[in-house]
């Protein structure tokens, strides 16, 4: 009785075992990080040369110096090297009238979180400003204050402020 016991104890535990098992998958999802390839892309839609848009957010970032103005410490006046920039945002602007963009500002890490909202503030309005005196009407323009919330460079150094401490401008539409 014992050997039947035990041998139906071990069909029992190998026959749930079994039931168990998964089957793997034949194509396994990618990785994280991956982007998943479409095999059907670019057929019939889009440009295939790989050219930005005209008037769209790729274009932007191609065509303009920077979409980035930089300050100084606690500052939100437009530079020399600023105004070159924001020029050539204001002439690809003025190409496309129909394009809106958001001005955001930013902080470094250093000060009350309210200081840095205040900062970032007048540093998006500032640049928001110089391109409105460059031709560009003010309702395609919003800005946005991130204080220190959204740093570009992560660090506690002179050279990671110094990249924090900006204006950027991004594309709507």
């Amino acid at each position: 009785m014992a050997k039947f016991t035990t041998t139906l104890l071990l069909a029992t535990a190998l026959v749930a075992t079994a039931a168990c098992s998964k089957k793997r998958p034949e194509v396994l999802p990618p990785a994280p990080g991956e982007a998943p390839v479409d095999p059907n892309a670019g057929a019939g839609a889009g440009p295939v040369t790989g050219a930005a848009v005209p008037g769209s957010a790729e274009d932007f970032k191609r065509s303009i110096t920077s979409d980035t103005v930089n300050f100084g410490l606690d500052m939100y006046d437009i530079n020399g090297t600023a105004r070159g920039i924001l020029d050539s945002q204001s002439d690809w602007l003025q190409r496309y009238p129909n394009v809106r963009i958001t001005v955001e500002g930013h902080a470094d890490e250093r000060g009350t979180r309210e200081y840095n909202l205040a900062l970032g503030d007048r540093r998006a309005n500032s640049a928001k400003n110089y391109l409105v005196s460059r031709g560009v009407s003010a309702a395609r323009i919003t800005t946005i204050s991130y204080g220190k919330e959204r740093p570009a460079a992560l660090g506690s150094d002179e050279a990671s402020w110094a990249q924090n401490r900006r204006a950027v401008t991004v594309v709507l539409n």
